[in-house]
């Protein structure tokens, strides 16, 4: 044992002194190097010519204070900047002080043209008589038979056929009915048939789907054979810690007042049976929206009444003198009041107003625009600026008609051809005139979306669906207000002239 240990101790020995040879041997090699190194250098320093000093001296400095480096200007394309917040708060500002100009110029050549009391008249007439009003209260009769048509279709009481036929009733007077009245009602005002016809043309999508996503309902009901007792389908809804627990309704256990009037009064034109809801009313946020709903219509009526109306009034010489650069000049002039109301009437009606029924009603889905600013063709614009209404045109009548062999191209045409109709619906018959100009209007925006997309890209393409909104609104505004003009004063216009 001892001998071995020994020999361990002997070999550990040989090992420690062979690697500390080896790193000697190393140390001398990396020494001699640094040695022969500094040998060489010394003889370089000592050969050195002045030029190689300058050279070497110029090397070192270009490192040490080097102020130069490859690269691109910030607004060129390339060089891939994008903070341009400067430069939009001086936008802000440029065109904050140009309306201010002509904010007072306006002021300093009218006056204070805002009139409270000229706000009733234009929804009333006569103080006693409230005919829009009362329209829309018989608009209740149209819901209550689309209930009860949809429960005796639930129970077999009526064939689907029968039940189609009175859909088509019921949804063809919604239309007939108001716009009849609105025509006929010599105290029913521009404003107040604008209203009336507004309510029922919404009721009109709304029962529509209603009647749509019952029927699908039935056709599933019918294909599981399966059928669901009321006490089952319809459970009660219970509350719990001062919030409403809402549980699944399943056909047809929805058709009742309170399901059909929910969907009625809620932000969207699509039916379901159990739509999302948010958990609780937020008070501070229902407070806000309706902040912004008093004063946004206080605003854009003021706005009106100060910018709009004048300029229109003033517009109506060069029309009857068809002077093209006075029609040009004031089309542009009264492009700018009517794009910025038009904005704050988006921002008013759906986000403020929109948001704050959907609040009030705990309706969850609160999606009820995207970002349509950014639109780079035109059918992105009308896609996106208007949810409620693309969410019932894509479920109920584009890929219905799909879905039936029609094309994309003449589907697509077809939704621009109903929008058409209804925008001239709304606008003609509380003007009891028909000229066609807003239908006119829709249905170029067939052309100019082709136009757009097969020739403009990014930043070109959105300028262009900008210059539509911008441009285009005031020369529909302008071929109205003339026309009207010309049919109610025309006559006294050319009484006083003479």
């Amino acid at each position: 044992m001892g001998d071995r240990g020994e020999r361990g101790s002997a070999k550990h020995k040989r090992r420690t002194t062979i690697a500390g040879d080896a790193a000697g041997a190393q140390a001398k090699r990396g020494g001699a190097a640094e040695t022969l190194s500094g040998q060489v250098k010394e003889k370089e320093q000592r050969h050195e010519t002045p030029a190689n000093k300058h050279k070497n001296h110029s090397d070192a400095g270009d490192d040490a204070f080097s102020c130069h480096k490859l690269q691109e200007s910030l607004l060129s394309s390339n060089s891939g900047y994008s903070n341009y917040r400067g430069i939009l708060n001086w936008c802000v500002v440029m065109l904050v002080l140009s309306n201010a100009r002509l904010v007072l110029e306006n002021l300093i050549k009218y006056g204070i043209l805002v009139d409270p009391i000229q706000i009733i008249s234009l929804f009333l007439k006569d103080p006693y008589s409230w005919p829009a009003l009362c329209l829309i209260i018989v608009s209740n009769v149209f819901i209550m038979a689309a209930l009860y048509i949809e429960r005796k279709l639930s129970v077999g009481t009526i064939s689907e056929c029968t039940g189609t036929f009175l859909h088509c009733i019921n949804l063809a007077a919604l239309l007939f009915v108001p716009a009849g009245t609105v025509l006929s009602v010599s105290s029913m005002t521009p404003v107040g048939g604008v209203v009336a016809l507004g309510v029922f043309t919404v009721l009109f999508l709304k029962l529509y789907s209603y009647r749509d996503v019952n029927k699908w309902c039935r056709e599933i009901r019918r294909a599981k054979a399966r059928t669901l007792s009321r006490s089952h389908s319809c459970p009660s809804v219970h509350k719990a810690n001062g919030t409403t627990g809402y549980t699944h309704v399943s056909h047809p256990g929805n058709l009742t007042h309170r399901d059909i009037y929910y969907f009625i009064f809620v932000p969207t034109l699509c039916y379901e049976l159990n739509f999302p809801r948010s958990p609780r009313i937020r008070k501070r946020f229902l407070l806000r929206r309706l902040l912004e709903m008093l004063f946004l219509m206080q605003l854009m009526i003021g706005l009106i009444q100060q910018w709009m109306v004048p300029t229109i009034q003033n517009s109506m010489k060069p029309f009857q003198d068809m002077d093209l650069s006075r029609i040009v000049e004031r089309l542009l002039k009264l492009a700018v009041p009517n794009h910025f109301i038009w904005l704050i009437f988006f921002y008013w009606y759906f986000h403020s107003s929109m948001n704050f029924i959907a609040e009030l009603m705990q309706f969850g889905d609160r999606e009820f625009y995207r970002d349509w600013w950014n639109s780079e063709t035109i059918p992105y614009f009308w896609s996106n600026w208007n949810i409620p209404v693309h969410k019932w045109c894509l479920r109920h009548f584009y890929k219905p008609m799909l879905m039936k062999g029609v094309n994309k191209l003449a589907a697509q045409i077809a939704v621009f051809f109903m929008s058409a109709f209804f925008h001239e619906y709304l606008v003609s018959v509380p003007l009891k005139m028909f000229r066609l100009w807003a239908f006119l209007g829709m249905m170029a925006q067939i052309p100019l979306a082709y136009f757009v997309g097969r020739f403009l890209r990014g930043n070109y393409g959105n300028a262009a669906v900008w210059m539509s909104l911008i441009i285009g609104q005031p020369i529909a505004v302008l071929m109205y207000v003339h026309d009207y003009y010309v049919m109610h004063y025309g006559s006294a216009a050319e009484g006083v002239t003479a």
